[in-house]
C-alpha cells in the first residue's frame, strides 16, 4: 500500500513508481495506490483509519506486506499556508501512523507489514510560484514552500525512522545528490518545481527498490513466486489443471493457501 499525497497519486501516471510497481509485482502482490493530492499527515490519520483494516477484519481482507508513507511535501508549506503543520506535529503524525501498525496495542496491529517510509524531495519553490500563477492567470505571489524548509522536514523523517526503528528512503538527499547539489539541475526530476516527473519517480522506484532488497528481501519480486501457476507449469500436467489452478501464497514456494496479497 502507497500512502501520501499527490505524488504518490501521480504515481500512475506514465513513468510514475507506482506503474512501475505495479509491473514488477504483477500477479505476485497488488499495488495499492492510496495518494491524496493536497492531504498533509493531519489530514491523512482518519483516512487511513478506514483504509487499512483492523485486526477483527483481518480475515476477510487484504495483508498488506508493506507500507510505504511518503508525506511532507504539503506539511512542509510555508506557515502562511492552510497545508503546513509544524515539524515536530508532523513528525508525530508520522510517529502515530507508524504505531498504528507495528505497536500491539493497536486495533491495526499488523507484525507481517514492513513499514517504509519516505522523505519529501527537493522543491523549487520560485519555479512552482511562477508555474502556479501562470496556470491561474494571476501575479506572482511570495512562494508556498521554501528549499530550506523540505531538507528539514526531509530530516525529520529520517529522526522518525530512526526512533521507530523502520527503513527510510531518504528521496531529498538521493535526488539532491543526483542533481550535482546544484539547485537548477534539480529541476530535471521536477515537472513543475514540487511534483515529480518521469525520472523523478525512476529515481523513487529504484531507490524504494533497494531499501526493500536490503531491508525484507523475501517481499522482493524476484523473491517471489506468481499467487497463480505460469501457463508453462500448468501446461506441463495440463490434465490436473483445476488442481493446479489453486491460489498459493506468494511467499512460500510450493504452498497453496487462499491468501489475498497487497502491497
Amino acid at each position: 500500500m502507497l500512502l501520501g499525497d499527490s505524488i504518490t497519486e501521480f504515481g500512475f501516471t506514465s513513468g510514475g513508481f507506482a506503474a512501475r510497481l505495479a509491473e514488477a509485482y504483477v500477479r505476485k502482490m497488488d499495488v495499492i495506490n492510496r495518494g491524496f493530492g493536497g492531504y498533509n499527515t493531519d489530514l491523512i490519520i482518519p483516512v487511513f483509519e478506514q483504509c487499512f483494516a483492523p485486526q477483527q477484519d483481518e480475515p476477510n481482507a487484504p495483508k498488506v506486506r508493506i507500507l510505504v508513507i511518503w508525506f511532507g511535501a504539503n506539511d512542509a508549506s510555508l506557515p502562511h499556508t492552510p497545508q503546513h503543520v509544524p515539524l515536530e506535529r508532523y513528525k508525530a503524525n508520522l510517529t502515530a501512523l507508524v504505531q498504528a501498525v507495528r505497536s500491539p496495542a493497536s486495533p491495526r496491529y499488523s507484525p507481517e507489514t514492513c513499514v517504509i517510509l519516505m522523505t519529501p524531495p527537493p522543491v523549487q519553490h520560485e519555479r512552482w510560484a511562477h508555474g502556479y500563477a501562470a496556470m491561474k492567470g494571476v501575479a506572482v505571489q511570495a512562494p508556498d514552500w521554501d528549499f530550506d524548509m523540505a531538507k528539514m522536514y526531509a530530516e525529520g523523517v529520517v529522526e522518525v525512522g530512526k526512533s521507530e526503528g523502520v527503513p527510510v528512503v531518504d528521496v531529498w538527499t538521493k535526488m539532491w545528490e543526483a542533481a550535482g547539489k546544484d539547485m537548477d539541475k534539480v529541476g530535471e526530476f521536477l515537472f513543475d518545481g514540487l511534483h515529480l516527473n518521469a525520472k523523478g519517480y525512476e529515481l523513487v522506484y529504484h531507490a524504494l527498490i533497494e531499501t526493500i532488497a536490503e531491508k525484507k528481501p523475501e517481499y522482493h519480486y524476484d523473491n517471489l513466486q506468481t499467487v497463480f501457476m505460469n501457463f508453462t507449469d500448468l501446461y506441463a500436467d495440463f490434465a490436473n489443471h483445476r488442481k493446479l489452478s489453486k491460489k498459493r501464497s506468494a511467499y512460500e514456494k510450493g504452498s497453496l493457501p487462499d491468501p489475498k496479497a497487497g502491497l
